[in-house]
């Protein structure tokens, strides 16, 4: 085992941000080690795409110091991987799975990247790391939900990064692909050493593979273990109103203000 202190892969002190004269985030510290599995929750509102916005450098903080990978974040960085909200397709799409997987390499020029070796080396590697070889010629608009997750995740994986950002990938998937997504997402992560911010409403699919969670409310956060955070009185402190929580069948029921 390495006994060297390695640095925070995140490091956040004191950091606010305005948005049009309001502030969005307030006073948020906090520090994510390598290969940590961190799920964000909070309800529409509490700051969580601003939050992700910050890290991937698309707006500044108005106070407080941000370091990512140890360094200030910057748009573009490889060493990111970033799967965006899942979208709705147009079934009649002409787009390949192997092309939708291809924009993490050349997705910032116009059109389909250039056929190469190497190229297809990338991709199909992305693709058998999240089971999708069977999906590379697939039109990418008649997929599934969770086998379009599936090859935005491999989109994501395509420059090896060291973090990896996921915004609701569980996001009107049934408990089935669920359960398939958070395997795999819970694969990479362990296989790669890489560490996963992913975004969600419910606490509840994730349980299983998740080392802590980042609860955002009214701008404000806390981060510790599930059973650390999810507590009435640190809920009803974030969401400045009374919250109720049930655990129960290891399962959270959060119940009150508006969650």
């Amino acid at each position: 085992m390495n006994s060297e202190i390695q640095e925070p892969i995140i490091q956040l002190e004191r950091v606010d941000v305005q948005l049009g004269g309001r502030v969005i985030l307030h006073n948020i510290g906090l520090s994510i080690q390598p290969g940590e599995f961190v799920v964000i929750l909070g309800p529409n509102g509490a700051g969580k795409t601003t939050f992700l916005r910050l890290l991937l450098g698309l707006i500044q903080p108005a106070s407080g110091s941000v370091r990512v990978l140890g360094q200030t974040p910057r748009v573009g960085s490889h060493l990111i991987g970033y799967a965006p909200q899942h979208r709705v397709f147009d079934s009649e799409l002409p787009l390949r799975g192997r092309d939708l997987v291809g924009f993490g390499l050349d997705g910032h020029r116009w059109g389909i990247g250039l056929p190469s070796r190497s190229r297809r080396e990338k991709i199909d590697q992305a693709l058998k790391e999240v089971d999708g070889l069977d999906l590379a010629d697939a039109p990418f608009g008649q997929l599934s939900g969770g086998e379009q997750q599936r090859l935005l995740i491999a989109q994501a994986l395509l420059t090896d990064p060291r973090l990896l950002i996921l915004d609701e990938p569980l996001a009107n998937l049934d408990l089935a692909f669920q359960q398939d997504v958070v395997a795999l997402i819970d694969k990479v992560c362990r296989t790669r050493g890489a560490t996963i911010l992913l975004v969600a409403h419910d606490i509840n699919p994730l349980l299983q593979v998740t080392d802590r969670v980042l609860y955002m409310a009214r701008g404000h956060s806390a981060i510790g273990s599930p059973d650390e955070v999810i507590t009435e009185s640190n809920l009803t402190k974030l969401y400045g109103s009374p919250v109720q929580v049930v655990h129960t069948l290891g399962r959270y029921f959060v119940v009150g203000a508006e969650v």
